[in-house]
């Protein structure tokens, strides 16, 4: 949402949001979407500037952070700190009741999250990548209305359209209005009546969709970082909203060779005792082929060789990880009576230069 690296700190948070809700306020912007596009921002920065929500989302995504209103996303932001000295034409402030606005129109479908696995050559390449996704669309056949050939629904009779029906009745001589509501036992809390169902749907205006996805992926996008896709969530519960949207979160396949860390690379080689006493040479496989590594003499088991520039790029600056190569040593377990001579004889030999 913010364009910043999942170990952003606090400081490039806030920039990176300043700018943004610059750009996207809705009394600075009057494009469409503008305002849908501010919403999203302000909400990623009341997520990320707190350590308790950065934290939740950070361990379980957008799970983590569902419980949340909006009174509690914001609460602790100083607004005022971030956009002093700041004119806006929305009067008290750019955040003072807008996030409480009456919604215009049928509300819209939920949004929905889905993991893409992608192979650390791709993270090191960008690219596209496809995302296989099944989930229920607005039927095409009732336009998401649940009546066959698209007619509107008739409005239930018995609740007026309201979904509920409401018994009253007075006590200790009419001065006390009792009011009790229920739901509608005719359309029960729809507030319509559906009498000729969609064939297709049977009447619940959705059906299952697959659908295959291209998906942008930056150069050296983070481990969990979130891909937003427009319009491809849940539909609408009422007939005409806008769907959700999709969010993609990206996570590395595992991989034989190597094991992330952010932009390093980590791979460990395991050499012969005699190769760690006299030195030796490795091939050792990268990212864009293979390398030449050197075992200096003497070289003592867990020691860490780097391999500077070796690893993945990193996202939004071009800079390259390292790749660290941990050298274990092997002892062999069982000797040759040739092999253990030849032991014997460093051991005496080592035992005389003692």
């Amino acid at each position: 949402m913010l364009g910043v690296a999942k170990d952003a700190d606090q400081k490039a948070i806030k920039d990176a949001f300043r700018n943004l809700a610059l750009k996207y306020h809705p009394d600075r912007n009057k494009e469409t979407g503008a305002e849908e596009r501010f919403k999203e921002i302000a909400e990623a920065y009341a997520i990320l500037s707190d350590p308790k929500k950065r934290g939740e989302y950070d361990a379980r995504g957008f799970a983590g952070v569902e419980g949340f209103s909006q009174e509690d996303l914001f609460s602790g932001i100083n607004f005022d700190d971030i956009f002093g000295g700041l004119n806006f034409d929305s009067g008290g402030g750019p955040f003072e009741g807008f996030f409480h606005r009456r919604r215009k129109g049928p509300e819209p479908g939920a949004n929905i999250e889905a993991e893409l696995f992608i192979p650390l050559e791709k993270v090191a390449s960008g690219g596209e990548e496809k995302v296989r996704l099944g989930r229920p669309a607005t039927c095409r056949a009732c336009h998401g209305t649940g009546t066959e050939g698209g007619a509107a629904p008739k409005k239930c009779e018995t609740c007026k359209g309201t979904g509920r029906i409401t018994h009253s009745s007075r006590q200790e001589k009419g001065h006390v209005l009792i009011q009790q509501i229920s739901t509608c036992p005719v359309c029960h809390g729809r507030g319509s009546i559906i009498e000729r169902p969609c064939p297709v749907c049977h009447g619940s205006g959705r059906e299952e969709k697959e659908e295959t996805l291209t998906v942008k992926i930056p150069q050296g996008v983070d481990e969990g970082m979130v891909l937003r896709i427009s319009g491809k969530g849940m539909p609408s519960p009422e007939a005409g909203g806008a769907a959700g949207d999709l969010f993609v979160v990206v996570r590395s396949k595992s991989d034989p060779r190597f094991e992330r860390a952010g932009a390093d690379l980590l791979r460990q080689e395991t050499i012969s005792l005699t190769d760690a006493v006299l030195g030796t040479t490795l091939q050792v496989p990268t990212l864009d082929g293979s390398a030449t590594v050197t075992i200096p003499p003497g070289m003592q088991p867990d020691a860490v060789l780097r391999l500077k520039g070796k690893g993945l790029p990193e996202f939004g600056n071009g800079h390259h990880g390292e790749m660290y190569l941990r050298i274990a040593v092997h002892v062999p377990e069982q000797l040759t009576s040739e092999e253990r001579e030849l032991y014997e004889r460093l051991r005496a030999i080592g035992g005389r230069q003692g």
